[in-house]
């Protein structure tokens, strides 16, 4: 773990390997450390960055004075590539993925692949006329709320996590990854706020030029689904890769299909 600090600025990432700079950007149980099986196999011929988002690791968690956005998010990733012109990769899952193509956007030309595995800028959704499937996001996010408000993180743990994961999985989960999302949990009301957003629009999002790759799964909650197909509709220039069995925790469930798909992709336009 480093602790980077750049102004009011402070951010927890690991940094390994060596060669072109790669970002990995997640916000799912267990932080970080998720993204393992990828950054031990890029590490042999790049330099491999895994940040904490605010609230997990030792990033300091969203402050609460105001709603946040994906540009708050956007600033860590601003604080551990300052200081350099090198072009890099960022690889983003989940809001993750929201704030890695928020961060393609601000970086621009710097970026010369990014990887999307299945982003959540839901407000998209309801631009495109699927306000149902918006209406059953917030739905969760204010389930969530009004759990923790009440004092019930563990029920608040469960019903968030079999709602997105599928029911039943919350029992599934060891006792340590239970625990790695009841952390998790005040982080992610503020995630949902950043990708809640009314005001996002795909301007915000989806107009970087950088070479991109979308990865998708067909056993993905509907909010999720849709909002690939909203994206490869307003982007038909991004290569799409569907992943059959990676699920909602791709990085966790899926490495074995996902590492080698991501690896082929930043070879191809981050090495030449």
């Amino acid at each position: 773990m480093v602790l980077v600090r750049r102004g009011v600025v402070d951010v927890d990432v690991d940094r390994v390997g060596a060669g072109p700079p790669v970002v990995l950007l997640g916000s799912i149980a267990g932080g970080r450390r998720v993204w393992d099986p990828v950054a031990d196999a890029l590490l042999d011929r790049y330099r491999v960055l895994t940040l904490d988002l605010h609230g997990h690791g030792a990033t300091p968690p969203w402050p609460g004075d105001r709603p946040q956005t994906l540009s708050d998010q956007v600033r860590l990733v601003h604080a551990v590539t300052a200081g350099s012109s090198e072009r890099l990769g960022l690889v983003g899952h989940s809001f993750g993925g929201a704030v890695a193509m928020r961060a393609a956007v601000e970086l621009g030309e710097r970026v010369r692949a990014l990887v999307l595995v299945e982003p959540t800028p839901f407000a998209l959704l309801t631009r495109a006329g699927h306000d149902d499937l918006f209406d059953a996001v917030c739905a969760s996010r204010d389930r969530l709320r009004a759990e923790l408000a009440a004092g019930r993180p563990d029920e608040a743990a469960r019903e968030f996590t079999d709602h997105w994961l599928g029911p039943g999985v919350w029992d599934g989960l060891s006792a340590e990854r239970r625990a790695a999302v009841l952390k998790g949990l005040r982080p992610r009301l503020a995630e949902f706020d950043a990708v809640t957003d009314p005001g996002l629009t795909l301007a915000e999002v989806a107009t970087a030029d950088a070479p991109t790759l979308l990865i998708h799964s067909r056993d993905s909650r509907a909010p999720v689904r849709a909002l690939v197909d909203v994206l490869g509709e307003a982007r038909p220039d991004w290569e799409r890769a569907a992943l059959p069995g990676a699920g909602q925790w791709a990085p966790l469930t899926g490495a074995d299909e996902l590492t080698p798909t991501i690896g082929a992709f930043l070879d191809r336009h981050l090495r030449r």
